[in-house]
């Protein structure tokens, strides 16, 4: 998959920008808050995620601007497809989204047709952030694989909902325990069946990104990422047939129910999974240098995207934000050795930082204008 035409005008600052991207490797220069991260950010709405900078919906659109206009042509194994991503200010609420010509109701209809990893130096919070991250991080993944596990995680996410709501209810007097059972019921069985989605992924993972992490240690240090459930410990039973796992979760859940009422919250479930990240046996999160850190989230998102590529038998995008100048010159080429195979976008402010470039497209970026040097 790569893209091979992008228009954007008034998504934040940049101003009337058309670009024919290389189907290799795209680097993206200037100096600083001139729009590299913009443009990066432009070509990831496309897969009907949220920003990865944590943007507003209402951020989208330039301070001077009324309307903001992005558009990308791409291709995948079958044919060549566009998206068109239109916004205007006086109704934020309303976008206007087309895939193919088809209006599409918001952003889901994009996630299945459209495939990115995106990665900035932010994503170190995978590592160092709170628990959130890490199942956010997995979420993602399992999604772009399949897309089915969406539907799982918001149903997820809806039955916790409705049980908090009802956990505080009960405390205030308004509504009756009983009435916990059958939220423990569909919590218990969707709970199961997340859990083992995202402890399959990341089996898939750990092994991807403990070769990953040797070759760039040149096999000096060891990666193993395991996935640690709050009622499973470190192994969802693979299997949801109703047996022994999903009533393990509710004996769980039933267990609590005292303790939850009189913190109005579910304490128990796979809203309290994480994963457990080591280097060479010890917590990279706890124990590891700040350079192992970097490396081991660079290496969870090259993982990523291998395991897509494996499985799809296609390769997203790649987009690198202002990372690549922070690798000395042999990690930068092994890198490039694992997406070889795959559209790259790069930003940097110094073009000279990244090397082993002997193909693909420069732009410059100046005050939201983009101009081809190569």
């Amino acid at each position: 998959m790569y893209v091979t035409a992008i228009k954007a005008d008034g998504f934040k600052n940049l101003d009337n920008v058309v670009i024919n991207p290389h189907p290799k490797y795209n680097l993206i220069t200037g100096m600083n808050a001139q729009g590299k991260t913009n443009l990066l950010e432009s070509i990831w709405l496309m897969t009907g995620c949220r920003s990865f900078r944590g943007s507003r919906d209402r951020d989208y659109i330039g301070i001077d601007r009324d309307i903001m206009n992005i558009g990308i042509n791409f291709k995948d194994s079958r044919r060549t497809q566009t998206i068109s991503y239109i916004m205007s200010r006086d109704n934020i609420k309303l976008k206007k989204i087309k895939l193919n010509g088809v209006e599409l109701k918001g952003t889901n209809g994009l996630f299945d047709s459209f495939k990115a990893v995106v990665f900035t130096p932010d994503d170190i919070d995978i590592i160092n952030g709170t628990p959130e991250k890490r199942r956010t991080f997995t979420d993602l993944c399992c999604c772009q694989l399949n897309i089915g596990c969406i539907d799982i995680v918001r149903r997820y996410e809806l039955i916790i909902n409705h049980r908090n709501n009802l956990l505080k209810a009960i405390s205030s007097g308004n509504q009756n325990k009983e009435l916990l059972e059958v939220w423990n019921q569909q919590a218990s069985a969707i709970g199961t069946l997340l859990s083992q989605k995202r402890a399959a992924y990341i089996k898939k993972l750990s092994k991807a990104c403990s070769e990953l992490y040797s070759m760039i240690t040149d096999g000096r240090e060891e990666l193993t990422i395991e996935y640690n459930s709050n009622i499973f410990g470190s192994s969802p039973s693979e299997e949801n047939n109703g047996n022994d796992a999903v009533a393990k979760y509710f004996i769980k859940l039933d267990a609590s129910i005292d303790d939850d009422i009189r913190l109005g919250y579910t304490l128990c479930g796979a809203h309290r999974d994480d994963l457990v990240i080591k280097i060479n046996g010890l917590n990279v999160r706890e124990f590891g240098s700040q350079g192992q850190k970097k490396t081991a989230a660079l290496v969870m998102k090259l993982g990523q995207a291998e395991i897509y590529y494996n499985n799809k038998s296609e390769a997203p995008v790649i987009l690198l934000d202002d990372v690549m100048g922070e690798l000395d010159e042999n990690r930068q080429k092994l890198v490039f050795s694992i997406i070889k195979d795959m559209q790259v976008f790069i930003t940097t402010c110094n073009e000279n930082s990244v090397r082993g470039l002997s193909e693909g497209n420069i732009f410059r970026v100046e005050n939201g204008r983009i101009d081809i040097q190569r």
